[in-house]
């Protein structure tokens, strides 16, 4: 009995449909890694604990708010759960991510005192509150307020953060809000 040749048609497909249907199927596997590797998962709403921002209707902060950022460095804008507070804003790195929140039109700190050590991001003068002076939801975190401009706004920077979004935000905050004189509490 002769062998048969590799041309030799034994009732099966042919080798192209073969091939075509292989490349196919891998074609489709790989469009849907990407997709599911693109798709995002929705994040949650960032809490932000209620504290008195007498300021934050005041027209400086609303013209901030219309100025921020989408995007500040790795972290992306983020909703804000109900009830939102007036002023603030939060931007996270991925859905549950701790978040960098800014809140606009605070009072002064409290330990914000005559010889505070201030520092200078891009023209806006920073002041960092002890840690018993941030909320209870920010252990780890840093809080810093500007000091320089009309109203007081507060950043605080999840641990790890770097210094982009407080670059990012002193040059929207020195665009947007005009700088004021300093007004520290006498030093106790």
């Amino acid at each position: 009995m002769a062998e048969a040749s590799p041309d030799t048609d034994l009732g099966g497909p042919p080798r192209v449909a073969i091939i075509a249907a292989i490349v196919l199927a891998v074609v489709a596997i790989g469009v849907v890694l990407v997709i599911a590797a693109t798709r995002q998962t929705p994040s949650q709403p960032v809490v932000i604990p209620d504290v008195p921002a007498p300021q934050a209707a005041d027209p400086a902060c609303r013209a901030l708010a219309a100025a921020l950022p989408q995007r500040l460095g790795d972290y992306q804008r983020a909703p804000l759960a109900a009830p939102a507070p007036p002023g603030a804003s939060a931007w996270r790195a991925g859905p549950d991510g701790e978040p960098v929140v800014l809140r606009c039109g605070l009072e002064r700190p409290a330990d914000f005192v005559v010889g505070s050590p201030i520092q200078v991001v891009d023209r806006v003068q920073w002041f960092q509150v002890a840690a018993q002076q941030q909320s209870a939801g920010d252990a780890g975190r840093a809080t810093w307020y500007t000091v320089d401009r009309p109203v007081y706004l507060a950043l605080t920077l999840p641990s790890g953060s770097g210094p982009t979004p407080i670059q990012q935000l002193s040059e929207v905050i020195d665009r947007t809000i005009a700088a004021a004189a300093i007004d520290p509490a006498p030093a106790r």
